[in-house]
């Protein structure tokens, strides 16, 4: 149990490897001394290899994440790693603290240079998988693209738009602009959506009439998994702006869906203000 323990914090903790290691020098006399913390940083690095290798494989069939993301994750860490165990044998070899930090921040500083938006890409790549703000299939906005989410990856997220486009949006894009994910309710019989779109109509048409019209109109969509409904968001000297609300369970319909809606809902108020102009 004692030297499991210094498995886990001798990568982290010299203090605690050497004298560990003298311990060991004890019992087997005949082999160097040096031996011992290179031997336990290698295992500790190969145990944490091992094991974070194993959670990230079940966190990716967790979260339903792409094998291409689940080998970059996977190579990032062993990397990390690695260069852990370097430094901790660059410790143990007796290199000077200051010759180490030097060259950590050269290497950094020239990495940071000749690859400031890829590097940030990437941080921000592991940001939103640990978020998590939305997954593969669901329907999201990002800034002004919206569509379902086909692939996720350390880079970029890409959608599919109303037009069966692919438009690809890296993460640092993501980060700089506002997320909407659609989703409102995971059941047993699958994901609802409760979708959301405004739509704005002049003064012309009282507002008990345009009350009617709503009400007749998205109470035709009982096949939903909810009533669809409206709020009447924003009123200027213009316009009123109504927010619709409705609800499905396919995010393939939810283009043809919200088309349906307000073409009808226009249909109906152009209609009223045409007689209001007749009788005028």
């Amino acid at each position: 149990m004692y030297v499991w323990v210094v498995c886990y914090l001798g990568l982290f903790d010299m203090s605690v490897v050497e004298p560990v290691a003298a311990k060991l020098v004890e019992i087997f006399s005949g082999v160097p001394a040096p031996v011992f913390p290179l031997l336990l940083i290698t295992i500790v690095a190969v145990v944490l290899e091992r094991l974070i290798t194993r959670y990230l494989s079940g966190f990716s069939n967790r979260v339903k994440l792409e094998p291409n993301t689940t080998n970059k994750l996977v190579l990032t860490f062993r990397l990390l790693i690695l260069i852990g165990a370097l430094v901790a044998v660059s410790r143990v070899g007796g290199l000077p603290s200051e010759l180490i930090v030097t060259f950590s921040t050269v290497s950094a500083a020239t990495l940071g240079f000749a690859s400031q938006k890829t590097i940030g890409n990437f941080i921000a790549g592991l940001y939103l998988l640990a978020a998590r703000p939305f997954k593969v299939g669901d329907y999201v906005k990002i800034g002004t693209v919206e569509g379902v989410a086909q692939e996720i990856t350390l880079n970029y997220a890409k959608l599919r738009t109303v037009g069966n486009n692919i438009v690809s949006v890296s993460n640092l894009q993501m980060l700089e602009c506002d997320i909407t994910n659609y989703l409102y309710r995971t059941t047993p019989q699958g994901n609802i959506y409760c979708y959301t779109f405004e739509l704005g109509l002049d003064h012309t048409v009282p507002i008990e009439i345009i009350t009617e019209i709503f009400n007749t109109i998205l109470g035709q969509y009982t096949q939903h998994p909810k009533k669809p409904f409206y709020t009447l968001t924003r009123t200027t000297a213009v316009e009123r702006v109504y927010t619709i609300y409705f609800y499905t369970t396919e995010t393939n319909e939810i283009y043809k869906t919200r088309s349906q809606i307000a073409h009808q809902i226009y249909n109906l108020w152009d209609k009223e203000r045409t007689n209001i102009k007749n009788q005028k």
